[in-house]
């Protein structure tokens, strides 16, 4: 990870680290530490346990604030949505955060930078190490930026479209799905890309992302609106 990239991956979020070494760290995967470090601490896992309590609380304070005739059971169903694991690789494909993560080889090879669970695990140690780094503000920042479309919209909040729609496809027999990449624009470090969905050649959605996942689900998530 080059100075590019941390300082890249700064302006997505929104905030500028004081130490580096602190966002470098919520980066490593221990796959990455057990292979160049060999150190107990040298992960992210430390990060990520803080993190998800740093979420945790900040989610249920803008649930409790935003959405006031809530019952307590529904906040908690809420929130459980609104940090799982595939909500929170969501968002971290909207960082494109896989870019940036430090794996070893095998993760390297076995498409560590897509996994869901090390996606979101990532994206609770940047939080932490952003709250280390500069306190609650930043992080309030942040994540009322990430999560308020999800709370005010709660029908698209957590999604996974591409699986969405592979659900309604499967429901008609003979039907095939292809997603096809026909643009990318801007530079190598801050490209973007569109990718359409065809349904049996047809188009059915068109979606453009930062990276070509995320684009990918933005067509799936048009798609999804299309057929439903």
């Amino acid at each position: 990870m080059n100075e590019l990239q941390l300082k890249e991956l700064q302006e997505k979020l929104g905030y500028i680290f004081n130490d580096l070494a602190l966002l470098r760290k919520s980066l490593t995967h221990s796959s990455y530490a057990n292979e160049n470090i060999r150190s107990d601490d040298a992960s992210n896992e430390r990060l990520e346990f803080l993190g998800d309590s740093l979420l945790g609380m900040t989610v249920a304070l803008l649930i409790y604030n935003i959405k006031p005739k809530l019952s307590e059971g529904q906040m908690t169903k809420l929130r459980a949505e609104l940090v799982c694991e595939k909500s929170l690789a969501s968002l971290a494909l909207e960082l494109d955060l896989g870019k940036y993560l430090l794996l070893g080889r095998g993760e390297t090879n076995g498409g560590g930078r897509s996994r869901p669970s090390i996606l979101s695990d990532a994206f609770e140690a940047v939080i932490a190490a952003m709250y280390i780094d500069g306190g609650f503000e930043p992080i309030e920042r942040l994540i009322s930026s990430l999560f308020l479309p999800r709370i005010n919209n709660p029908v698209q909040n957590y999604t996974d479209f591409k699986t969405r729609l592979q659900e309604i496809i499967q429901g008609k027999p003979g039907q095939t799905l292809e997603y096809s990449l026909v643009g990318e624009h801007g530079p190598d470090h801050n490209k973007s890309f569109t990718i359409e969905v065809m349904l049996n050649g047809n188009i059915i959605g068109t979606g453009t992302g930062k990276s070509k996942k995320l684009a990918e689900q933005e067509a799936a998530k048009e798609a999804v609106n299309t057929l439903l």
